[in-house]
């Protein structure tokens, strides 16, 4: 399976290369276009249930759309908003990636919800992660640009709630309030996530709420 990235950072589209036998799973909405003999199968991912909270974690779609290749195929995929794609090989382990960061993946991956646990109660309603582990890889996308950044041992860094994208199961983190009292009420942060290093974690520019804050000052304005 070949696959690129085109028109990144800010309008990115995911083409993957199919060989016959070959397949490749996205988020029910994702498929823009494909050539060649395809077969596709919808289905909830693993079971009615895991598909039920999937889509209850946030706004990923209840159904998945599996793209099976009968001939030499190509089939393009794109984000629900403007921004960039990156893709995480499994063979390190299992990744947490937030509700909207999901795009497509391949091999045999399972796509399952993590409980945040108590600490999730602070992070403005969103209880639950996507979860995906497995042999294969998935490809993770963004509100705005997508950064990597790698963490040495022992090395924090302290992210935004919105502007998380993912990081591996087994890092090390823990989500807090922004400062104290007056700054979590008018310093525009929040809630904000520690992580540990060793770790890897993507990052992304821009964030949807702050987004549709902005549009609520025009909408019904006239």
């Amino acid at each position: 399976m070949k696959w690129r990235v085109d028109f990144g950072p800010a309008y990115s589209l995911l083409k993957v290369y199919l060989e016959p036998g070959e397949d490749v799973t996205s988020e029910a909405g994702a498929m823009v276009m494909y050539k060649g003999n395809i077969e596709v199968k919808t289905h909830t991912g693993g079971g009615l249930l895991k598909g039920i909270l999937r889509a209850v974690a946030g706004t990923e779609s209840l159904f998945l759309n599996t793209y099976r290749a009968v001939s030499p195929s190509e089939i393009w995929f794109a984000p629900r908003v403007p921004g960039d794609i990156s893709y995480i090989d499994l063979a390190s382990g299992s990744w947490i990636i937030q509700d909207s960061g999901y795009l497509a993946h391949h091999g045999n991956v399972d796509i399952s919800v993590a409980w945040r646990g108590l600490r999730g109660l602070l992070a403005e309603g969103q209880l639950l992660w996507l979860k995906v582990s497995g042999r294969g890889g998935v490809w993770i996308n963004s509100y705005g640009a997508l950064d990597r950044i790698v963490l040495n041992p022992g090395e924090r860094a302290v992210v935004d709630n919105f502007h998380f994208v993912a990081m591996p199961a087994n890092v090390r983190w823990e989500a807090r309030t922004f400062g104290g009292l007056k700054s979590f009420i008018f310093g525009g942060e929040g809630i904000i996530f520690e992580v540990w290093g060793p770790a890897t974690i993507y990052v992304q520019t821009r964030t949807l709420p702050l987004l549709a804050d902005s549009l609520r000052r025009y909408i019904g304005a006239r």
